[in-house]
């Protein structure tokens, strides 16, 4: 299994505990001791199932949108984009459990033509305002359709760590990594009022290959 490239500083904490709590578990419990050890065990194993790399295959897109996550789709609407739009849009939420794969991708096709750190709170990321009051990350493409395409990573209860590799002036694939998010949380996607969606609110992603809406040609 492939891990991703943030899971190094996790698993080697990670494996460091699990060998002095399994050693001391050991060395005090004898044969008990597997009532602690095969717990810690499958905790461990689930650190390295939640960094795993699937092998997708990603397709070229123009109009489509790819869901940039795997996960839920828990919001559909029409919102104030007040960040970079400064305008109406259609926010299409998905939301990522501790169990879903965590690498984010570009859900559009373009040009990266604005990103930003934002520090905030951990509300939980079902929450609607975890969208501007969380830590969060903002990423604008400017899509070969000519539209402009606003998403957004938000950290949630759990997730603690964002990261984005984007920068300003870079090509954007659709359904091509630029980020990761730390055990669980969300990803929005803002899109024009014009915008076919394809997908509804409890659908099951899988971020890269599935198309969740269609930009107008």
């Amino acid at each position: 299994m492939k891990l991703h490239r943030e899971s190094k500083g996790t698993i080697t904490v990670a494996t460091i505990l699990f060998l002095i709590v399994g050693a001391l578990a050991i060395y005090f419990l004898k044969i008990w001791s597997l009532v602690i050890i095969m717990p810690l065990l499958v905790v461990y194993c689930l650190v390295f199932w939640f960094f795993r790399v699937p092998d997708r295959t990603i397709l070229d897109h123009k109009e489509n949108v790819i869901a940039p996550v795997d996960g839920k789709v828990v919001m559909i609407k029409e919102v104030e984009e007040n960040e970079f739009l400064q305008g109406k849009a259609i926010q299409v939420s998905i939301f990522m459990s501790p169990l879903n794969v965590h690498i984010c991708r570009y859900p559009v096709t373009g040009k990266v033509i604005y990103k930003k750190y934002h520090p905030g709170k951990y509300l939980v990321a079902w929450h609607e305002k975890s969208s501007t009051e969380n830590e969060r990350t903002t990423v604008a493409v400017e899509t070969l359709t000519n539209h402009k395409v606003v998403f957004r990573q938000i950290a949630g209860y759990v997730a603690r760590r964002i990261v984005f590799y984007c920068n300003e002036g870079d090509q954007a694939k659709a359904g091509h990594e630029f980020g990761f998010i730390k055990f669980g949380s969300r990803m929005d996607v803002f899109l024009p009022l014009d915008t076919e969606i394809v997908c509804k609110i409890g659908d099951i992603t899988k971020g890269g290959l599935d198309v969740i809406a269609k930009l107008k040609n």
